[in-house]
């Protein structure tokens, strides 16, 4: 049994990001690739202007990634976005915030937002949650 197929634009979710999966230890060579990926992920600009990097195989943290990484985040702002990672070794986000590159992490809360369910001043007589 078939199904006839649908008529129409297909369903696509507007606020879904794309993905760029970083691969293991990236070369020099890959560099203006995937800066040239982000420029085209971001010209395509399906969520907001945000292309989320998946950094997990990206092996181990160095200061290739990091450069890497802020090669990538200045070619997205040149394109008026941004990038943000997912699945970053604890590692490797150490290494970023020491050499002061603050990039975006899935499930973090972005700055200047509170916490979800974070209460910042308790007074007393204040209810609990």
């Amino acid at each position: 049994m078939s199904s006839g197929g649908r008529s129409g634009l297909p369903v696509v979710d507007a606020t879904t990001p794309a993905v760029l999966v970083l691969p293991g230890p990236v070369t020099r060579d890959e560099v203006p690739r995937l800066c040239d990926e982000v420029r085209a992920r971001l010209e395509a600009d399906r969520a907001g202007g945000v292309v989320v990097c998946d950094v997990a195989g990206i092996g181990p943290p160095g200061l290739g990634a990091v450069d890497l990484l802020a090669r990538l985040q200045l070619t997205a702002r040149r394109a008026g976005g941004r990038i943000r990672l997912r699945d970053p070794a604890p590692a490797l986000c150490a290494l970023l915030r020491l050499v002061g590159l603050a990039l975006d992490v899935e499930g973090q809360v972005e700055e200047g937002e509170p916490a979800r369910r974070v209460q910042e001043a308790v007074e007393p007589g204040d209810p609990a949650l």
